[in-house]
């Protein structure tokens, strides 16, 4: 690959994730966003969230498991320390010491 073709395609995925996110600030910021969406967005980040954890969780090798799946029980483990400090870091560190503890066994 030469270096100009290693240019345009860094400009082009800038370019490609920059205007989906300019767009909509610039619609918005001259108009004011419905209450029912404002309501609506608020539930984005919770679902793909969840969405993304509950692949990690249960899908492995493209199999949906339950039986002998230790990553259930450290997430149970980081939802308590989550729910119990309110911190990031804390429920980080203990899904990954879960994790690795629960592998040993």
């Amino acid at each position: 690959m030469s270096n100009l073709y290693l240019l345009l395609l860094i400009l082009s995925l800038f370019v490609a994730s920059y205007i989906p996110r300019v767009i909509p600030m610039l619609y918005f910021s001259q108009r004011k966003v419905p209450e029912w969406f404002s309501e609506w967005m608020q539930f984005v980040p919770i679902s793909l969230f969840a969405a993304l954890v509950f692949k990690d969780v249960f899908i492995s090798h493209a199999h949906f498991e339950i039986g002998g799946n230790i990553r259930i029980l450290a997430m149970f483990l980081v939802a308590g320390v989550a729910y119990k400090t309110r911190s990031m870091a804390w429920s980080v560190i203990a899904g990954l010491a879960a994790v690795f503890l629960l592998s040993l066994l």
